[in-house]
C-alpha cells in the first residue's frame, strides 16, 4: 500500500465523516463488474476520490490480477492537489515492478486523441461528482464517452452519490453558451448521480454516434435521492467540507465576478466578500496558498457574509449575488466581468440582476425549462427519486 500514501495523506486532512447509513458505492460491488472486465485491457478515469474503504481502486483491480493499461485525469489531476485552472501535466504511477501511463484531460488535450486509447477494450469511470452543471468532472467523463462511441470501446461507470442530488434548480444551459464548464443543457443543479448522467448524454445524443456506445452503470446500493451523503473525501482542492459543498452550487456563481468567495483563506465557498462591501462587521484578509494563489484581494481586508455559522439550505441562492450586485453600486459596470455567462449558462441572468428583478420573478423565467428537464430526468433515473 505504500505506492498509495500521498492520496491517503490527503484523505486525512479532510473535515468530512463517513456516512452512517451503510451505502455501497459501485466501485465496492466488484462483484458485480469483475466479470466485465476480466482478462481485458482497462483504461481508467480516475483520481484521489476512487476510493472505498480506504483503498483505491487501483489496488483493488491489481491485486486482483486485472490488466491496467492507462490511467486518465481530469481536472486538479490524479493526486486532486492541483489548483483550479492549471494545467495537468501527464505522469506516470509506478507499480512495483511496472509503470502506468497517467495521461491529462486538463492539459495541452481536454480530449483523448485516439493513440491516447489504442489497445484498451474498456474505461472506467470512478470519480466523486457533486453535482452542479459547472463542475469540470462531468466534462471530463463526456469527453471519454465521446471517444468510447467513436472507437468502440466501452464505457463502465461506477456510480457514487451526489452530495446536492436531493433537489434540481437553476436555468438550464443554452447551447449557444457552452463551454467545458456547461456541456449539457442541464439545470445548475441537475439532481443526477454521474451514472444517471452518462445516461441522460448518450440517450439524448449529446455525444455523436452515441448509439455505438456501449454503456454500462454499477448501481449504488443503499442510497436514493432523499438520502444525505456526507464526503468521505475532498472532491478538489476548494470544497475542504460538507457545508462548502452544499454551498458551491450558489456561491460558484460569483466566479466571473468582481467579488471573492474565499479563495485563498481556510473556508472557501462558505464566505463572501468585497473591499467595497458596504456591511463591516465580518471580513477576511485572502493570501496565497496551495489550493489557490493570487486569490482575488489578496492581502487586503474583504468585508462580507459568513456563510459557515448558517445552516446551508438544498437551493440555489441568487439572493446572494443580487444583494452584493446592490450593494456594490459604484462596482456595478465590472461586477459581472466578462464570462459570468459560462457559469449562469445564459445571458438572461445578468441582464435580469442589471434590470431590477426579483429572485422571485428570475425563478418563475426558469420554470418552464426546469419542468421539461425534469421530465426528461425521469426516463433515466436509477434510484428513488428525492419528495
Amino acid at each position: 500500500m505504500k505506492r498509495y500514501i500521498f492520496i491517503f495523506l490527503f484523505i486525512t486532512d479532510c473535515t468530512y465523516l463517513y456516512p452512517k447509513k451503510n451505502i455501497i458505492v459501485g466501485a465496492e460491488r466488484i462483484n458485480f463488474y469483475e466479470k466485465i472486465i476480466s482478462n481485458k485491457s482497462i483504461g481508467l478515469l480516475v483520481n484521489h476520490t476512487s476510493t472505498f474503504k480506504d483503498q483505491h481502486l487501483i489496488d483493488t483491480l491489481l491485486s486482483r490480477g486485472h490488466n491496467i493499461e492507462k490511467i486518465y485525469s481530469p481536472e486538479h489531476g490524479f493526486t486532486g492537489k492541483i489548483e483550479r485552472g492549471k494545467t495537468v501535466s501527464g505522469d506516470t504511477l509506478f507499480v512495483n515492478s511496472s509503470k502506468i501511463p497517467i495521461i491529462s484531460m486538463y492539459g495541452k488535450n481536454r480530449i483523448p486523441t485516439d493513440s491516447d486509447l489504442n489497445g484498451l477494450d474498456i474505461i472506467i469511470f470512478d470519480i466523486q461528482d457533486v453535482g452542479a452543471r459547472f463542475y469540470t468532472y462531468i466534462s471530463a467523463m463526456h469527453n471519454m464517452m465521446q471517444k468510447c462511441a467513436d472507437l468502440g470501446i466501452k464505457f463502465l461507470v461506477l456510480d457514487r452519490p451526489n452530495p446536492n442530488g436531493n433537489y434540481i434548480d437553476g436555468p438550464v444551459l443554452d447551447t449557444l453558451y457552452r463551454s467545458y464548464v456547461g456541456m449539457h443543457p442541464i439545470p445548475i443543479v441537475h439532481g443526477c448521480t454521474v451514472g444517471e448522467l452518462a445516461m441522460m448524454i448518450k440517450g439524448e445524443k449529446w455525444i455523436d454516434n452515441a448509439e455505438k456506445l456501449d454503456l454500462e452503470i454499477i448501481k449504488i446500493d443503499n442510497w436514493n435521492h432523499n438520502d444525505e451523503y456526507k464526503l468521505p473525501i475532498r472532491p478538489s482542492p476548494n470544497l475542504p467540507n460538507q457545508q462548502s459543498i452544499i454551498l458551491y452550487p450558489s456561491l460558484c456563481l460569483f466566479e466571473q465576478t468582481i467579488v471573492s468567495i474565499g479563495r485563498g483563506t481556510d473556508y472557501p465557498f462558505q464566505v463572501i466578500g468585497h473591499p467595497h462591501f458596504k456591511e463591516k462587521k465580518f471580513s477576511f484578509f485572502p493570501k496565497s496558498l496551495s489550493e489557490e494563489s493570487r486569490p482575488k484581494f489578496e492581502g487586503e481586508q474583504v468585508f462580507g457574509v459568513d456563510l459557515r455559522i448558517n445552516e446551508a439550505k438544498r437551493e440555489l441562492n441568487i439572493k446572494y449575488l443580487i444583494d452584493f450586485y446592490n450593494n456594490l453600486k459604484e462596482d456595478k459596470n465590472e461586477f459581472f466581468g466578462k464570462y459570468f455567462y459560462r457559469i449562469s449558462g445564459n445571458k438572461n441572468l445578468e441582464t435580469q440582476i442589471k434590470k431590477g428583478l426579483s429572485e422571485k420573478e428570475i425563478r418563475i423565467s426558469w420554470e418552464k425549462d426546469i419542468i421539461e428537464y425534469k421530465k426528461m430526468r425521469k426516463k433515466y433515473l436509477l434510484y428513488k427519486d428525492f419528495e
